[in-house]
């Protein structure tokens, strides 16, 4: 079986074995959001332990 190739796009893997994604909903419609919720969507977000190893199992990383 092939690893997910675009799995590796929308993630980040740490060096200690984390893995973060980018917030949802900041795509389009930034206009009616917040300030601070457009400058919190920039930042990266760890991914929940149930999340994190649905992922590191589509990627073989176990």
């Amino acid at each position: 079986m092939k690893t997910r190739k675009s799995i590796t796009k929308r993630f980040k893997f740490t060096k200690t074995g984390k893995i973060l994604r980018r917030p949802t909903g900041l795509d389009h419609y930034r206009a009616k959001k917040s300030g601070k919720k457009v400058r919190e969507g920039r930042k990266w977000v760890r991914l929940s332990k149930p999340e994190e190893k649905k992922i590191k199992k589509l990627l073989k990383l176990n």
